[in-house]
């Protein structure tokens, strides 16, 4: 059986140095480009499983490497690398196409459990979810452009930081994701102090979309860790 293909574009040598030995030991086939034309010039000859993309690269940045990928119709799952933890930075990563992001320095098992989340819930070739306005799932729908929730074609009223988190969740189906993780994506910020607040906005949305909070159908809590969206999700234009 082949191996996944990855395809990881930094130039910054050190890193690059310790990711690939970790991605190969995790079972991957690793390619390595140090600067955005190369990337796009591997690409095209490997054609990866998914791309781990640094932002800031010299010759061409990682993020018009990705523009030009979706341009070409390439919908290769791509991770961003980015410096830069702003919730501009966040929104500019997704509406290029970006599947995911993550913020230097990270620990690299985080990534490498990134990488797996992303190639279970994606096929090479298909639009990710975040290049969707809708997401649909078992009559709930988010229209992210509008900020309005639907069960079963009724308006939910919601907090804005509840539909923040019901949109993060749904972009990220069957993933678990941490109370600190959802506070960074979803507030800006990251307190293990202050997550009890990503509980009340969990509480807040089970109370209009679960009939049953003991058995979810959309969310559920995984204990000690944080929170997983249960059902498939489906993304419509």
């Amino acid at each position: 059986m082949s191996k996944t293909k990855l395809m990881i574009v930094d130039d910054e040598v050190d890193l690059l140095a310790e990711l690939r030995p970790l991605m190969e030991r995790s079972g991957f086939q690793v390619f390595s480009a140090a600067n955005g034309e190369q990337a796009l010039e591997i690409a095209a000859k490997e054609k990866p499983d998914l791309i781990i993309l640094d932002v800031l690269m010299p010759k061409l940045d990682g993020r018009n490497v990705l523009r030009r990928l979706r341009e070409s119709g390439n919908w290769t799952p791509v991770i961003l690398l980015t410096k830069v933890n702003t919730s501009t930075e966040r929104v500019l990563s997704l509406q290029e196409g970006a599947d995911d992001y993550l913020n230097k320095p990270f620990d690299p098992l985080e990534l490498v459990a990134r990488v797996q989340a992303i190639l279970r819930r994606s096929q090479r070739g298909n639009l990710p979810l975040s290049s969707f306005r809708y997401l649909v799932s078992n009559g709930l729908s988010l229209d992210r452009q509008m900020r309005h929730v639907k069960l079963n074609g009724e308006l939910l009223s919601l907090t804005t930081r509840a539909v923040g988190v019901v949109e993060f969740l749904m972009l990220h189906p069957h993933e678990v994701i941490s109370r600190e993780r959802l506070l960074d994506e979803v507030w800006g910020w990251s307190d293990a102090l202050e997550t009890r607040a990503v509980d009340i906005r969990i509480a807040e949305i089970r109370k209009v979309v679960e009939k049953d909070s003991s058995q979810p159908r959309f969310i559920e809590t995984v204990i000690g860790t944080g929170y997983r969206f249960l059902a498939d999700v489906q993304g419509q234009q």
